[in-house]
């Protein structure tokens, strides 16, 4: 964060890099055998959701996991029954936090920064996947992109949080665990901080911002993020 002027609020991803997705392999496990499908199904849900936006097309992020996961059984050549789609939804519901995710938080908050989420995932009635987890208190406002019709990275979905927010994007920095989320956040003119959570690296090609900050854990990151003020 070279900007004379850090970023006053940052901004949480929700899904994996607050809240531990691992939870659903279980699920996997059962339905294909094999735990490791369940990254094979959340690429699918990223790559589809870009693609309705792209397409000026819009499907709420859980009914996309849910075509997702038909998707990937059709290839897989397995059946997918009503029980099964309820797991998903249930345990999407109930996913907890990062053990890294209460320490972090805490340090920021204490560091006197506003935090808030921005997610891909619906708006829902309480108790909401952050209040089951524990994390909501943290936050002063939680934005889903159901406000633009579009998911991220598009830079509507960045704005929306500065506009609501009365700030400019360069006040604002997000913290994601994937990269195509903080090169959208940096291209719309925030600052990007990438935790590298397993089965999530740095992308080097030409053209492609890295991140302004990069660590392992979050609380690792969050010390560089406060450590720029």
């Amino acid at each position: 964060m070279s900007d004379p002027k850090p970023p006053s609020i940052i901004v949480f991803d929700v899904n994996e890099t607050l809240l531990d997705i691992t939870t659903l392999e279980p699920l996997f496990n059962r339905v294909f055998g094999d735990r490791q499908v369940l990254r094979e199904w959340f690429s699918a849900l990223v790559l589809y959701s870009q693609t309705m936006t792209l397409s000026g097309l819009y499907t709420p992020f859980g009914e996309l996991g849910v075509g997702a996961l038909r998707m990937t059984a059709d290839i897989h050549k397995v059946d997918i029954g009503d029980d099964d789609i309820a797991e998903l939804k249930k345990r999407m519901s109930t996913m907890p936090a990062h053990p890294d995710a209460i320490p972090a938080l805490t340090r920021l908050i204490d560091a006197g920064f506003r935090l808030v989420t921005l997610t891909n995932s619906a708006s829902g009635a309480s108790p909401t996947p952050l209040e089951k987890a524990g994390l909501n208190h943290f936050f002063e406002r939680t934005f889903s992109i159901e406000e633009t019709g579009k998911f991220k990275p598009a830079p509507e979905t960045y704005r929306l949080v500065a506009k609501a927010l009365s700030v400019e994007t360069s006040d604002l920095c997000l913290v994601a665990c994937h990269l195509w989320d903080t090169i959208g956040a940096q291209a719309a003119g925030c600052r990007g901080a990438f935790v590298t959570r397993p089965n999530n690296a740095i992308l080097t090609a030409p053209g492609v911002p890295l991140p302004d900050l990069v660590a392992a854990e979050l609380t690792d990151l969050v010390d560089q993020i406060i450590g720029c003020r």
